[in-house]
């Protein structure tokens, strides 16, 4: 320690020497920062700070701005602006050289940690469902800067996160697809892993600390680093790394092995653990059940497939949710409209969601055998009166019922049986090493992209299904979860959680951030024409606006690029892809907000879609009428939440909010907290929020030094 003492105080003496002083306190900065490093675990430098363009900010005296076609990470401060000539006058950071730049060829940037004040501004919306209060959501951001925003929204509420991060080989296509830093650079694990662990920071306060799992693809080349730093941030979690073969066939690569697969981290936290099929748990794991129409067209109404006795009118009691009469099987030419109409009762046919008539998969003695028993329960649909589906349980699962290997607890309210199969009773443990052809990224990924752009956009894009496995082992038995990718790239995680939902009626919500960059080829073609970064043509063809959205709306919607439908089915589905999905997503871009401005209520406009997401992105997101007036209030049943305004107005909004059985959450507008308190406490909504404080003290402090 005495040597190490006298090393220290030597190169602080010659530090001193140096002239330029600038350059002396940088270097003296940076040498206390290595002093302070730690000897023993992952060690690695914390290089440049990144830098975020904010192409809607306008430039003004003592900003931060880059060149919009240099080297963002090359930052300057402005010292002064000629209007008349358009000149902008600034001083280099590093090197404190003075220059000058026509203000068209700058760009306001964010360094890392600096406070920002994130907002939503919508981009498009795609409504499949218009029933549904199911939203997802697409953010197009920087995901450092995303994910600060998401910190003020769901910390602690993030049931899974699964990312696909870059994968640092120095390859030129999107930035976050392995370009953020040089192939050759001697730093570049390093500047990798602080790349991550800023990201990986702020996942890891979204999680769920009960029960929640992070999920991380990585290939040979950072996965030794990955590990030590997932080990270092969540000391105490469980995590186990999987062998995914992805590729039959295998990457060649020159002088190196083929590489067929690549590696999945499975961080689970708190109580986590994969539920699967074929997985030994500790924990008990319930029958499923099935809808009871058929859903291949094939096996529409009037076809020999689907059986003739097998379309008839199921009378559901609307008090009781019972079945109470099976009715007679109807002939195809018969108007199913024409059948007896029984009151206090909806006749359940078994309709496509297009309105197609299909058959349902049992006649009705034997469905009638099965009410009997038990085995047929009634479901409504969530947000509909009078709208019910209709579900039974397979021979499979009703021979392990009735041999004991799955276990009766008891009867619902609608005389359905309510079974379990015990802890321990799978078979097999699931492998470390996957090796399904499901999981293929070609056959189902890249070509599965291509059919729906119609053009190879993106490269190497995951096997949907694969994302969809990693994702069901740890959200099977929860409907409602929250998922949330911060590396969206080509969407295939939001594509997954609908997949899923679609099999099992789940009601799971998905958050994906991307940003938008284009590809070095794009942005050489780009600059040649002369356009820049910003320009809408250079935006235009943008991952998130030119992959992740367009794949979003297609598969939602069912159709390709083109608008033609989309051919196929899902594996293990016997679902066309053309049907898509009944689900909804609107597609935000991020922002950065004026501090005063928000704190000034001059900003309400663009507060809302977070305000909206804050309390769930339940229904459509809510926007002002079209002259953009603010009112004293809004109660937003759609939404589930309201806002006070104008606090003058309190008692009239009590007596709304109050007499309204569907409001959940309350946000009131006012600069006196023990106003706000008073004011709260008169409400009876599960949660309320006060504005402009909450939001403004949340990212009020410099998030790099927390």
């Amino acid at each position: 320690m005495a040597k190490k003492g006298v090393i220290m105080a030597a190169i602080d003496d010659l530090i001193k020497q140096i002239e330029d002083p600038g350059l002396r306190v940088r270097i003296a900065q940076e040498f206390h920062k290595v002093n302070k490093k730690k000897k023993f675990g992952l060690v690695f430098e914390e290089h440049l700070p990144e830098a975020t363009p904010l192409y809607d900010i306008p430039i003004k005296r003592g900003a931060l701005v880059a060149e919009k076609q240099g080297e963002i990470s090359d930052i300057y401060v402005v010292t002064n602006i000629d209007v008349e000539t358009n000149t902008v006058t600034c001083v280099n950071k590093e090197s404190n050289k003075e220059c000058q730049f026509q203000s068209e060829d700058l760009v306001t940037v964010a360094q890392f940690g600096d406070p920002i004040y994130p907002y939503l501004k919508p981009i498009d919306t795609v409504c499949n469902a218009p029933d549904s209060d199911l939203w997802h959501t697409l953010i197009e951001a920087d995901n450092y800067h995303a994910l600060q925003l998401l910190e003020y929204l769901y910390a602690g509420k993030v049931d899974c996160i699964y990312i696909d991060p870059p994968y640092n080989t120095g390859a030129k296509d999107w930035k976050y697809n392995n370009d953020y830093v040089d192939s050759n650079d001697s730093y570049r694990h390093s500047k990798w892993l602080s790349f991550m662990e800023r990201r990986l920071k702020l996942a890891k306060k979204l999680l769920n600390p009960k029960d929640s799992v992070l999920i991380v693809t990585i290939d040979e080349k950072e996965y030794l680093h990955l590990g030590c730093l997932l080990e270092e941030l969540f000391s105490g979690s469980n995590i186990q790394m999987i062998s995914s073969k992805i590729n039959a066939t295998g990457i060649v690569r020159l002088n190196e092995f083929t590489r067929v697969d690549e590696y999945i981290f499975f961080v689970m936290i708190g109580q986590s653990a994969p539920l699967t099929d074929s997985v030994k748990s500790s924990e008990t794991k319930p029958v499923l059940w099935h809808g009871l129409w058929r859903r291949d067209i094939e096996s529409r109404r009037g076809t020999k497939k689907g059986g003739v006795a097998q379309f008839y009118p199921i009378y559901v009691d609307d008090n009781t949710c019972k079945i109470a009469k099976i009715g007679e099987a109807l002939e195809p030419h018969v108007d199913r409209n024409s059948v007896e109409k029984i009151p206090g009762c909806t006749p359940v046919f078994p309709l496509r969601p297009d309105g197609t008539e299909m058959n349902w998969g049992l006649v009705g003695t034997e469905l009638a055998a099965r009410i009997e028993k038990g085995y047929v329960r009634v479901k409504r649909k969530r947000g509909k009166e009078r709208a019910y589906t209709i579900e039974y349980l397979t021979t499979g699962y009703i021979n392990d019922i009735e041999s004991g290997k799955a276990k009766v607890l008891g009867y619902g309210e609608d005389g359905s049986i309510i079974a379990e199969y015990p802890a321990g009773s799978a078979k097999t443990q699931l492998p470390t090493q996957w090796d399904f052809k499901s999981h293929y990224s070609k056959e189902n990924g890249t070509s599965l992209l291509r059919k729906i752009l119609q053009t190879k956009r993106f490269s190497f894009p995951k096997s949907l299904y694969a994302v969809q496995d990693c994702i069901r082992y740890f959200v099977y038995n929860k409907p409602n979860a929250l998922i949330v990718d911060f590396f969206a790239g080509s969407g295939t995680t939001l594509h997954a959680v609908n997949l899923l939902n679609a099999e099992d009626d789940g009601n799971r919500r998905c958050i994906m951030i991307t940003n938008n960059e284009v590809s070095e080829v794009e942005a050489r073609t780009l600059l040649k024409d002369g356009y820049n970064p910003g320009d809408k043509e250079w935006e235009k063809l943008g991952i998130a606006q030119y992959v992740t959205w367009p794949r979003t709306v297609c598969s939602i919607e069912g159709h390709d690029i083109n608008g033609e439908p989309l051919k196929g089915k899902y594996i293990g589905s016997d679902e066309p892809m053309a049907n898509g999905f009944k689900t909804n997503a609107a597609f935000f871009k991020l922002g950065f907000l004026d501090k005063t401005l928000v704190a000034l209520g001059k900003q309400f406009k663009e507060m809302l879609p977070t305000l909206w997401m804050k309390n769930g992105c339940i229904g459509p997101c809510p926007s002002l009428t079209e002259d953009g007036a603010i009112p004293d209030m809004m109660i937003l049943h759609k939404n589930r939440m309201a806002i006070l305004i104008d606090e003058k107005t309190y008692a009239e909004f009590r007596e709304k909010v109050n007499q309204a059985s569907d409001i959940d959450m309350v946000f009131i507008i006012t600069d006196s907290e023990d106003g706000y308190r008073e004011m709260a406490k008169g409400l009876n909504v599960v949660e309320t929020c006060q504005l402009y404080r909450d939001y403004l003290d949340n990212f009020r402090i410099n998030v790099a030094g927390r």
